[in-house]
């Protein structure tokens, strides 16, 4: 599968002065995203629901837990999801904190129970629940969904006051995020988002737009402010729903980073450890992520090209740039200086950030060559599509239970069941008769 033989295979250890700089380019290559993902929930909600050290942390927690539960043979980092932005900032406006957590460790049991059933009957029956007719449309919807967010951070919505030095940040933001991401090479095209972010960082210092007073009153180190459930706050399972079926989405891209990374280093990994013990990685770190108050965690595609530029898939490396993380979490001055981002360069990253994330989505229609010509392909896409960015909403009322599930988590449940439930059509029933009926033959 490999093209070329790995410099250092899974469970080799570097030498020390080598560790620690391949360490470093996996934090390089996780930072950008990782901090992204806190700041754009709370940007979204409106109100602090994550923050930065936390989030920090429980990525190099939740690396070193899927090292563990895979035994050492899979060289994945893991961070904060994008997938969950939009949930997280719901589930937050409709059960505060408690609701958003509980969320997020329910979703972390959905990959343990996933995980247990995969080791029982195997992987198949995921391909059925999970086709690329539902899954592309799902991860549109989650770029889709969050382009207002973007507008808005940039200053550019319906209505809004002009301010010509947020809108200059934003594009130049944006064209170094652009440029970068085309025209890089090697490791840079890599950390696009996070070259982006610096830049647009620095000409809005140049403009007068960041505020430093918040570094300057943060200690050197701090203790992150972990939100653990019966002690901040009691567990509610009022906005479950609207966080719980994104799971599916996450699964599908946790199965595609796997077999991506099987073919760099020249091993299945969805075979050995195999996907049983992935996804239960996966689902123990997110749970975990969830009990101190973090975002979910997904495998994440830049560490994977790290491994795929460098050759060297050492969990040894992986496991030190979670160390690094978790000691990046505690640097209070430091995530105080992440913290004075202004909009105006989130609103730059975002802008090509959640189109990037509505493409991939695209992109999995058209690698699947999904056959539009055929009409449940048409009725499935199309109405996730509209329930998912239209704002639709159901709530179920039991009592003095509310619980309600609403735009991409409502259009994944629907697009699932509508993919099951409709018949098929009669040209792909006769040739899959055609199909058994050739089998049949060439046995005889």
């Amino acid at each position: 599968m490999g093209e070329k033989k790995l410099l250092l295979d899974v469970n080799e250890k570097p030498p020390v002065a080598k560790w620690i700089i391949l360490a470093l380019q996996h934090v390089f290559a996780m930072f950008g995203a990782t901090i992204l993902v806190p700041i754009l929930v709370n940007a979204s909600a409106g109100e602090t629901v994550l923050t930065i050290p936390v989030a920090l942390v429980t990525s190099g927690i939740g690396t070193l837990i899927y090292i563990l539960c895979t035994k050492g043979k899979s060289p994945v980092y893991l961070g904060s999801s994008f997938a969950f932005i939009a949930p997280l900032a719901a589930a937050f406006l409709k059960g505060g904190t408690a609701g958003a957590m509980t969320g997020v460790m329910t979703v972390g049991f959905i990959y343990i129970v996933f995980a247990i059933v995969v080791k029982r009957i195997g992987k198949n029956w995921i391909n059925k629940l999970l086709p690329p007719v539902v899954i592309g449309p799902m991860i549109m919807i989650i770029g889709l969904g969050l382009a207002p967010s973007a507008i808005s951070q940039i200053g550019l919505a319906t209505g809004a006051e002009i301010e010509w030095k947020a809108v200059a940040v934003a594009v130049i933001t944006f064209l170094t995020t652009a440029i970068v991401m085309v025209r890089g090479k090697g490791f840079l095209k890599i950390i696009p988002f996070l070259i982006g972010i610096v830049v647009g960082y620095v000409s809005a210092i140049c403009l007068g737009l960041v505020d430093f007073a918040p570094v300057a009153e943060a200690a050197f180190f701090s203790m992150p402010g972990f939100a653990i459930p019966f002690v901040s706050y009691m567990p509610s399972f009022a906005a479950i729903l609207t966080i719980a079926p994104i799971a599916l989405v996450t699964m599908a891209e946790h199965i595609g980073d796997h077999t991506a990374l099987s073919a760099i280093i020249d091993k299945d990994l969805l075979k050995e450890p195999g996907l049983d013990r992935t996804l239960l990685g996966d689902g123990i770190a997110t749970f975990v992520a969830g009990l101190l108050g973090g975002p979910a965690n997904t495998t994440y595609g830049e560490n994977t090209s790290v491994v795929g530029m460098t050759k060297v898939a050492s969990v040894w490396v992986i496991g030190l740039a979670a160390i690094f993380a978790i000691c990046l979490g505690f640097l209070g001055k430091f995530t105080a200086l992440v913290s004075t981002i202004p909009n105006a360069v989130l609103g730059g990253v975002s802008l090509l950030l959640y189109g990037f994330i509505a493409v991939n989505g695209l992109k999995v229609l058209i690698q699947n060559q999904i056959d539009f010509g055929k009409s449940k392909n048409v009725v499935v896409a199309s109405t996730m599509l509209v329930l998912g960015l239209g704002g639709a909403a159901i709530s179920i009322v039991a009592g003095d239970l509310s619980v309600t599930i609403s735009g991409m988590s409502l259009a994944a449940v629907v697009g699932i069941l509508l993919n099951l439930l409709l018949p098929a059509e009669k040209e792909e029933i006769k040739e899959s008769e055609e199909k058994v009926e050739q089998k049949e033959t060439t046995h005889v």
